[in-house]
């Protein structure tokens, strides 16, 4: 079977569906975000791609700040519509039942039902024509102790986490393996006399 040829365009999939939250504690949006992800691990390094005509961007590129929430299926509902309504005409907070919770070192603030939410602050911003990318250090991870296993580690395969995938939402299945498991050499075990 051969592949077929597409145009030029994005299609690398699945990616985060996340929750972008910005402002203060007082005045406040939340921006649904599909480009976003890591750019480096020490010191860690994320971005966000906004579109400069969306409500989020001005407040983004005003405060230099912004936290990203992590979505699951209990927000997938919660994703959509932050996606498609616009922070210029609804509390979006007050509309989807959400609770603001105080960050550590921004004034933006967290979403209390997401399972981790991730503070940033802006260190460059970079345009390349649809979308203004903003590169942020991460300051603080906020995880829900709920999601926190008994040896202190977060268990993600708890949180039933979401993706975006070429218009869809998808539920993460389940764990298949782990890092280096393709070379992890086999316990050998000696039979005992």
């Amino acid at each position: 079977m051969s592949k077929k040829v597409w145009k030029p365009g994005n299609f690398i999939y699945p990616i985060p569906a996340v929750l972008v939250t910005c402002g203060d504690m007082k005045n406040s949006n939340i921006i649904t975000i599909a480009w976003t992800g890591v750019l480096n691990t020490n010191p860690a390094i994320v971005y966000i791609s906004v579109r400069p005509e969306r409500f989020s961007y001005e407040i983004i590129k005003r405060n230099q700040e912004f936290a990203i929430n992590l979505t699951n299926e209990n927000l997938a509902y919660c994703t959509d519509w932050c996606g498609v309504r616009s922070g210029a005409k609804y509390d979006k907070f007050k509309e989807m039942k959400l609770t603001k919770e105080k960050a550590n070192f921004i004034k933006a603030p967290l979403i209390k039902e997401s399972p981790v939410s991730i503070e940033c602050k802006v260190i460059d911003e970079k345009n390349y024509g649809s979308h203004t990318t903003f590169i942020a250090k991460v300051l603080s991870i906020n995880a829900d102790e709920k999601y926190i296993n008994e040896k202190g580690s977060f268990d993600i395969s708890k949180c039933n986490l979401i993706a975006y995938a070429n218009g869809g939402y998808y539920k993460l299945g389940k764990k298949i393996g782990k890092f280096g498991f393709s070379v992890e050499k086999k316990k050998k075990y000696k039979k005992k006399n």
